[in-house]
């Protein structure tokens, strides 16, 4: 295990601490001073602190090179959000190899994606969303090194409080958890030249792969989801320099006759795009 995962994993360990002993506390006093109580909580901010600036640091200390191009991992029309065309980190961190991250988004004229709700509906189904269940392919020729879909497609948080009780309680909750409750569903395909691709918020039951599987580009490895930290179904996509996210550094990318698109931008991929796959 390396160092930064190791340290990951105390990060977490401290803010758990935290949480439990301050629930226990409303219901039995504890036996330390209650300044006491607070030291994982510090030492916990302190090394999250830490590790979000070595974090920068090591991005910054690796020129970024070329952006990678490989094809799109959808077919139809999207639209994309958090785009790294607009600022980088384009999810506000570099942590879990997210610098070049981008999300994805369904657009269906027939079916039109719900609009966000200041106050109700608070949530809405994951079937609602044009994405749910849209395939998600193989932006190149690779090997899948990693592919899970066992946790649940939560409810879209397309309400403002929804997406208080996700901003306020649930991402922290996650995190603590670990990356793999972040990401949801996922899956990595190794592109080879120390380049791998990962795919986020897939849909549960849906993969279509498995670790050591061989695919060619427009294989389709899985479906749309919205499990994991997900505001609603859509696609996150990144490239990174190592197969896990905790200890690797996002890689620039972008899509054969798309390019890189910016937040709001629409785009359509048509099938024939695709070269021939199996």
């Amino acid at each position: 295990m390396s160092a930064r995962k190791a340290a990951g994993l105390v990060h977490r360990a401290l803010w758990l601490l935290f949480v439990v002993q301050a629930v226990a506390s409303v219901f039995v006093d504890p036996p330390y001073p209650y300044a006491v109580g607070w030291l994982p909580a510090v030492a916990g901010a302190a090394l999250g602190l830490t590790l979000s600036r070595t974090a920068r640091k090591r991005f910054e200390a690796v020129a970024p090179g070329e952006p990678v191009e490989v094809e799109p991992p959808v077919t139809g029309r999207w639209s994309a959000l958090n785009s790294p065309a607009d600022r980088t980190p384009s999810h506000g961190t570099h942590q879990l190899g997210q610098t070049y991250a981008i999300d994805i988004v369904r657009e269906d004229e027939d079916r039109p994606r719900p609009s966000f709700a200041w106050l109700w509906p608070v949530f809405r189904r994951s079937e609602e969303f044009p994405a749910f269940g849209a395939p998600v392919l193989a932006v190149a020729d690779g090997t899948v090194v990693h592919a899970e879909d066992g946790q649940r497609d939560h409810l879209s948080r397309g309400s403002l409080p929804a997406l208080a009780l996700m901003l306020l309680a649930e991402s922290s909750v996650r995190a603590l958890a670990g990356a793999r409750r972040v990401t949801g569903n996922h899956l990595v395909l190794d592109l080879g030249d120390g380049t791998y691709a990962m795919y986020a918020h897939l849909r549960r039951g849906s993969l279509a792969v498995r670790p050591g599987d061989r695919v060619l580009a427009g294989r389709e490895l899985a479906r749309c989801g919205n499990s994991g930290n997900s505001t609603e179904p859509h696609v996150h996509f990144q490239l990174m320099d190592g197969p896990d996210p905790e200890t690797a550094l996002g890689v620039p990318f972008t899509w054969r006759g798309v390019g890189v698109p910016g937040n709001g931008a629409t785009f359509d991929v048509p099938a024939e795009a695709y070269p021939a796959a199996s």
